[in-house]
């Protein structure tokens, strides 16, 4: 008799927002055959011998504090032209398999549980996934809307923060593809020095901030000063609704910044405005104007207009950090991984330059294959 096939789980905090959905989709789809693996770096061939776990073995699930089933979110996805017409149908016993895997989270309006049994319950709820599925481990991988940080002296932690604890405490290596908290807040400090576990973060790199890390090494490394750099992001639907607060946008535009910041040695003139377009739904436009100066002074300027789905930018690099970070677990790898800067705005570490990026994750990929 053979032995199991070996699964690992994927639990999703906001498993039933745009990202988890399309990431959920996508992977049946990929595995099936019936689309290719775009925007996938681990099904290139660098990674071919690195060990990662197959799509066909991940086993998805979460925590989001919405009921609208995976096979209907889906749907609504299909109709706005994110996943392709017909795909919901074709993966329907996927999703709607994921979806029993979904539990409540929180807190919500009214939740009078402390900080501590916040994170018991939803470490259980790991642990119970876990050992319900025979998985080999679960990573958990934060892709719900961005919070505000929380205000200085505040005694609660916030919510990224709990479910970030409780991966850690049902032995969950964890990835936050989010700006919010999550483990950077000194509260976890101790907890996170101490858990063994890999983990990778903050902010996932999919769109216009993409964009600058490429662009921004052009202008170093050619000698252009550059005088301002200044964006508008319009986009709708549950990240526009989120973003609309200003606490959520100025955590969400820091990372933005950051890369100019670390890129160019100084922070440029300008700033980055993010504007909620309802009609847009799940798509969005990011503009972009550099004013920068060439030989005895010529003024000149580069526009750049980015058109797009981040639900569609996103799920690819969230199987990618899936399976990488799952690897990295299962070689006994453990402590933050800035070989995977690469996927992120605020990486653990890592140089800021995308080719770079790059570079140190081709070497990870020899890691994860036992090469020393």
């Amino acid at each position: 008799m053979s032995a199991p096939a070996v699964r690992t789980g994927v639990w999703f905090i906001g498993a039933r927002g745009s990202v988890a959905t399309t990431a959920t989709a996508g992977c049946a789809a990929v595995a099936a055959g019936l689309h290719p693996a775009a925007g996938m770096v681990t099904e290139t061939p660098p990674f071919a011998d690195s060990g990662l776990p197959a799509l066909t073995s991940l086993v998805f699930g979460g925590h989001d504090t919405t009921g609208c089933p995976l096979p209907k979110r889906a749907e609504a996805l299909a109709a706005g032209g994110v996943l392709p017409h017909g795909l919901p149908s074709a993966v329907h016993a996927e999703l709607a398999a994921a979806d029993t895997g979904i539990r409540p989270g929180g807190p919500l309006p009214g939740d009078t549980r402390s900080d501590e049994e916040l994170i018991a319950a939803f470490a259980a709820d790991l642990t119970d996934f876990t050992h319900r599925n025979e998985l080999a481990r679960t990573v958990v991988i934060n892709v719900a809307s961005t919070e505000p940080l929380p205000d200085p002296g505040e005694q609660r932690l916030p919510a990224s923060s709990l479910y970030a604890a409780a991966a850690l405490r049902a032995g969950c290596p964890y990835v936050n593809f989010t700006p919010s908290t999550g483990l950077r807040t000194p509260a976890l400090q101790d907890t996170v020095a101490d858990c063994g576990l890999p983990h990778a973060g903050r902010d996932g790199k999919t769109g216009q901030t993409l964009l600058r890390s490429v662009l921004a090494p052009m202008f170093v490394q050619r000698a252009l000063p550059v005088r301002a750099w200044s964006g508008t992001n319009l986009l709708g639907g549950g990240d526009g609704a989120a973003l609309a607060d200003p606490g959520a946008a100025a955590a969400k535009n820091a990372g933005k910044e950051r890369v100019l910041a670390d890129t160019l040695g100084t922070a440029p003139e300008g700033e980055v405005h993010i504007d909620d377009v309802p009609a847009l739904g799940d798509w969005k436009t990011a503009w972009d104007h550099v004013a920068f100066d060439g030989f005895l002074g010529a003024r000149m300027v580069l526009q750049t207009t980015w058109q797009g789905c981040d639900s569609a930018l996103a799920a690819p690099l969230v199987l990618d950090l899936a399976r990488l970070v799952a690897r990295a677990h299962e070689r006994g790898l453990c402590g933050p991984l800035p070989q995977l800067g690469f996927y992120f705005k605020d990486p653990d570490g890592g140089p800021a330059a995308l080719f770079e990026q790059y570079q140190e994750l081709l070497a990870f990929a020899g890691t994860l294959r036992g090469e020393r």
